[in-house]
């Protein structure tokens, strides 16, 4: 009789559904999100979810892969957005429902999904129980000085030139310190040492422009901390990339992107009278910041190789790129 009861509960255990956490074990905080999990899981009717941890050569793609293997039925990322870039480039196309759990510096795909950052319990309980949702992917084809091409996803936005070495000048222990405000103290130092540069970019395989820029945004969504919203128009499901080139001649030019992004985008193209009022001041007639939207871009970078970021993270140097959308290619967990 014992025996007949303990092979009932196994059986209902394995009748629930399973997920796994993909988690940094050098976080603080992991004792609460283990409580937070286990919760979510009862409250839910979850069996106990498969903890995976990630490694210094692998931030999380390896484990997601482990996960798919071993038929799990969502996969939760513990971290930043470089965690949840690589478990996703693991998910892409495969249908399992992604939930994130963001412990990162800037956070920016969940910002964009409407994801708790500041409540560690919620983001648990959303990625348990959310709406599924799927969103495009980026796919970035970079070739390095010697030739070779690497393929890499983003989820966020990518960036070649000024921002890819503000990147890579950002103070890691300020970065713990302060988050996000770690980049400005590095845009700080680097806008003043930058140097524009030329590069051949085309659109959809159309006609090729030569320009010349301090900064390429190939972007997934448009909002940033800080309340700046580089891209107004930009969506995560709507089967478009956008790109940003950034051209400014001056100082003058640094700080009419800055009104640009903090405050014509983000509050004057909200109404009709802002709109209007940006028109009458020639904001859309300037070319400090310039934008456009497609499917995919390819551009070729004249002189130097330049700095390349995907996601926040420091890629090397580049002489070329390509990105694509994967339209829909990932399903995330959102606010129903």
């Amino acid at each position: 009789m014992a025996a007949r009861a303990n092979d009932q509960v196994t059986d209902a255990a394995a009748e629930r559904p399973r997920a796994a956490v993909i988690f940094n074990p050098t976080k603080s905080g992991l004792d609460e999100l283990r409580d937070a999990v286990a919760r979510a899981e009862r409250l839910q009717e979850f069996a106990p979810s498969l903890w995976l941890e990630t490694a210094v050569d692998d931030p999380g793609n390896g484990m997601a892969r482990e996960a798919l293997a071993a038929g799990v039925d969502l996969v939760i990322a513990v971290g930043g957005d470089g965690t949840v870039r690589a478990v996703a480039a693991a998910l892409r196309d495969t249908g399992m429902p992604l939930g994130l759990v963001p412990l990162g510096t800037g956070n920016l795909f969940a910002r964009n999904l409407g994801v708790p950052v500041n409540d560690q319990f919620d983001a648990v309980v959303l990625a348990f129980s959310g709406l599924d949702r799927a969103v495009d992917v980026l796919v970035a084809d970079l070739t390095r000085p010697d030739g070779s091409v690497e393929s890499h996803v983003s989820l966020v936005m990518s960036g070649i030139g000024i921002d890819a070495t503000m990147i890579a000048n950002t103070n890691p222990d300020l970065k713990r310190r302060v988050g996000w405000l770690a980049y400005v103290d590095a845009g700080l130092r680097a806008i003043p040492a930058s140097k524009p540069f030329r590069l051949v970019h085309r659109m959809d395989g159309g006609r090729p422009h030569r320009s010349r820029v301090s900064s390429m945004l190939i972007a997934n969504l448009g909002y940033l901390p800080g309340n700046l919203e580089l891209i107004p128009e930009a969506e995560l499901d709507d089967g478009h990339l956008d790109v940003v080139r950034l051209q400014p001649r001056n100082a003058w030019g640094w700080l009419f992107i800055w009104r640009k992004v903090a405050w014509e985008n983000r509050v004057l193209a909200k109404s009709a009278l802002g709109r209007q009022l940006i028109d009458l001041t020639g904001g859309n007639r300037r070319r400090e910041i310039v934008y456009a939207r497609g499917r995919s871009v390819e551009l070729s970078i004249e002189g130097e190789p330049q700095e390349v970021e995907i996601d926040g993270e420091e890629f090397g140097v580049v002489t070329a790129a390509r990105f694509a959308v994967d339209p829909a290619a990932l399903i995330v967990r959102v606010e129903r």
